[in-house]
């Protein structure tokens, strides 16, 4: 009789302690899949299958988990199950489910399976992009059956079915497995012994809990899964999919989790569900990728090629990001918070006096009546004519953004209002909110109330919403479309994000953008996002450029961060080297709970400040020219250096410095040593502050592909690694030989871009 071994570390684990956590804190799924209560079904043979429809029935092994000791270590033992299940004719000992394999391009294969005789309940689907719900793409690709496989084949790869036991493999043009899913007989060259690919029945509940299990080879990377701060490469991490409010882009959680990854091997996989995930990536055994997902039915698509090549198909499929309004690439200027009209017309005063460039002035919590009390309202004291403060700044070439979010207090206005429309998430019981009342998405008739809100502002003129907040949607709560927080938790902020993108489109006849902090898969169709609340040190500065590049990763062109971080006042000398970082990302906003403006530190610093706001500017048809590139193929513009040198064993390393586009790259500054001595004798070494002149750093710079210029002193440098030393901008910036870079006459506003001036500089 064939036995499954676990390993103790998890079988100490049981369902229960998985249960006591904070709540919106991120999901551990792995904790509650050793389960001695439960039945284990593991996928073992291929019992029914049409090749011209790609469908058929996997027949699922019963197991239970028993525990094992030898020699004072105990271990828990997988064992063959003959059901007791009464009455024996009601039930099926190893049932068969459904197996679906759908091919959508010559690189993306669609793979489906049920742990249940019912197929779970169809809703509105907000996580594929419309058009591909609406062509339903499919291509044929060619097959071949014998007594033991079936095999798919393109010009890109093929999919292989193994009959018995049931296996999965895919593989590239030149026949190498890419990935294969795990099957019991790949346990015996180990004394290690992990479940299969395979599902759990609770015994509390009976719900199904689904662990695919897929080969992790030798030297594999994992890229992808969100807006995550840890190292870019995932392998050898667990990452935990379920939206968060970590309080910052410095831990393992997330505010944007995306249910997405991709292998340096040359595949990728996208798991369209909105249960949560974790995802085991040779976490707990180096050669298996274990995803633990809370969902009761498989529905991968599993994508062959290089990044950009995969990143384009998974797009496809989500959908492509559209084009944000050109003033949105410009400045944004913002703190926690603006209180009045005085001050709206004082940032702007003195952003025009300094002759930095600037679009966007953004009023945050504070322009209600009571701060943080949103009413959708300018406080009538403090704003005495806000449509002509509106007309004034856009006049003057800043657009307004403002500040929301969708929970109510019981000091909410609207909170009794919210309440007996019943437009808000339910608490597990079905009552009334414990606390805030969080506004329900999948209600149609809460959405519209919000954006009958919402359209009041924009229509006065408003240039954009700030998304805040959406990481709190109840987990146990039940929602209007009749689904509980299991499925909608994490489909919260993309109902969020769409809401106010629809209704902002609506009026912004020019352009639509957003700016919102949560997202999940089909997020990315509702731009844009920016980083959260980050600390003001080196090491969150590192952090959120990690963040940044692994959203980019997955599928979000566009990302901002606060400059110089959010908790506290930035220290000047580290706000001088994150600010060029700041500005060569696509969207730039200075904001923080301390101000940040640059004249309330000194006037050397608010020079400082401005060459690197008139660099953006002076770049800024190249930004357009690749950022519409972007919404064409899925790239991000703050891009890891893997996606245009796939080739490159080194670029999938480096993980301090970025493309910024195609062909400019960056390696920001991110530590100032102790030591440090100014080559002018500028530095003060008492408190490590800047006084006078510039300020000099040297670092290691990889620089993939061949020769690179620096876009500041025109030195050129040579593939490889290199020592770089910044010069009047505190970050090392080059540019690919032989690329051309459209720039333009420096503006004070977009808006006053002379685009007849553009020139084209060639390298």
């Amino acid at each position: 009789m064939k036995k499954i071994f676990v390993t103790t570390a998890l079988a100490l684990v049981t369902y229960a302690t998985a249960c006591a956590q904070l709540m919106n804190q991120a999901k551990d799924m792995s904790r509650g899949y050793v389960d001695m209560t439960a039945t284990y079904f593991f996928a073992d043979k291929l019992t029914q299958f049409d090749t011209t429809t790609g469908e058929g029935k996997v027949q699922w092994a019963r197991y239970s988990l028993e525990p094992r000791q030898a020699f004072n270590t105990n271990t828990v033992v997988a064992d063959k199950l003959q059901m007791k299940d009464f009455p024996d004719t009601g039930y099926e000992n190893d049932p068969q489910f459904r197996f679906k394999v759908d091919f959508i391009s010559d690189r993306t294969v669609r793979v489906r399976m049920l742990t249940s005789l019912v197929a779970p309940k169809e809703v509105e689907e907000i996580m594929l992009s419309p058009q591909f719900m609406k062509d339903n793409p499919h291509v044929t690709w060619t097959c071949k059956e014998n007594e033991k496989e079936i095999v798919y084949t393109s010009k890109q790869g093929s999919l292989t079915i193994q009959k018995h036991p049931w296996r999965i493999t895919l593989k590239d043009a030149s026949g190498k497995v890419l990935t294969q899913t795990w099957t019991n007989d790949d346990n015996w060259v180990s004394q290690v012994k992990l479940l299969p690919f395979g599902f759990k029945k609770s015994g509390t509940d009976n719900s199904r809990m689904l662990n695919p299990v897929f080969s992790l080879k030798t030297g594999e990377r994992i890229y992808g899964c969100g807006e995550s701060p840890t190292g870019l490469n995932k392998a050898g991490q667990k990452v935990n999919l379920f939206v968060t409010d970590p309080q910052g882009p410095e831990t393992d959680e997330m505010y944007k989790p995306i249910p997405f990854y991709f292998s340096n091997r040359g595949y990728g996989v996208f798991m369209h569900t909105s249960a949560p995930v974790t995802c085991d990536f040779g976490a707990t055994y180096v050669g298996a990728t274990k995803l633990f997902m809370a969902d009761e039915a498989v529905d991968f698509f599993f994508f062959i090629g290089n990044p950009a090549e995969i990143l384009n198909e998974y797009t496809n499929l989500v959908g492509k990001t559209p084009m944000p309004p050109l003033w949105s690439f410009g400045t944004w200027m913002s703190r926690i918070t603006y209180l009045s009209d005085k001050d709206a017309y004082g940032i702007a005063k003195n952003l025009r006096d300094n002759r930095i460039p600037a679009d966007v002035i953004h009023l945050d919590t504070g322009w209600f009546g009571v701060d943080w009390q949103c009413d959708y309202k300018f406080a009538e004291d403090r704003f005495d004519n806000p449509q002509k403060m509106v007309k004034d700044l856009l006049d003057d070439g800043f657009h307004i953004s403002l500040w929301q979010l969708p929970y109510f207090t019981q000091h909410n206005v609207f909170y009794n209002e919210l309440i007996e429309k019943n437009l808000v998430v339910r608490n597990a019981d079905g009552s009334l909110p414990y606390e805030d009342a969080c506004l329900d998405f999948t209600n149609p008739e809460a959405v519209k109330w919000y954006q009958g809100h919402l359209r009041n502002l924009l229509d006065m003129g408003v240039g954009a919403i700030k998304v805040d907040f959406g990481e709190g949607a109840p987990y146990d709560g039940f929602y209007h479309n009749g689904r509980g927080g299991l499925y909608e938790h994490n489909l919260y902020p993309v109902r969020y994000n769409k809401a106010v993108w629809d209704v902002t489109k609506d009026v912004q006849k020019d352009g639509a953008v957003i700016w919102a902090r949560s997202a999940w898969a089909g997020s990315q169709r509702y731009p844009l996002h920016w980083g959260g609340d980050a600390a003001n040190t080196n090491e969150a500065m590192l952090s959120t450029l990690h963040a940044g590049m692994s959203f980019g990763l997955s599928g979000f062109p566009f990302w901002s961060h606060d400059i110089g971080g959010f908790v506290q006042s930035t220290p000047e000398d580290l706000y001088r080297r994150w600010l060029p970082f700041g500005f060569l990302t696509s969207h730039t906003r200075s904001h923080g709970a301390p101000p940040t403006e640059p004249w309330l530190y000194n006037q050397e610093f608010t020079d400082y400040y401005r060459a690197n706001a008139e660099m953006k500017y002076a770049l800024m048809p190249y930004i357009v020219e690749q950022a519409k590139v972007c919404t064409e193929t899925g790239l991000p513009m703050v891009r890891a250096m893997f996606i245009e040198y796939p080739d490159d064993p080194v670029a999938w390393m480096v993980e301090d410095q970025y493309l910024f586009g195609k062909d400019i790259l960056v390696a920001p500054i991110f530590d100032a040593p102790q030591d440090f001595v100014d080559p002018k004798n500028n530095y003060n070494n008492t408190d490590h502050r800047p006084t006078t002149g510039l300020r000099h750093w040297t670092r290691k710079v990889y620089l993939p592909g061949g020769a690179w210029v620096d876009y500041q002193t025109g030195k050129t440098y040579q593939a490889g690694w290199n020592d770089i030393t910044t010069d009047k901008l505190e970050a090392v910036i080059l540019v690919r030989k032989g690329a051309v870079i459209p720039t333009a006459k420096v503006a004070q506003s977009t808006k006053d871009i002379d685009w007849k001036s553009v020139k084209n500089v060639k390298y």
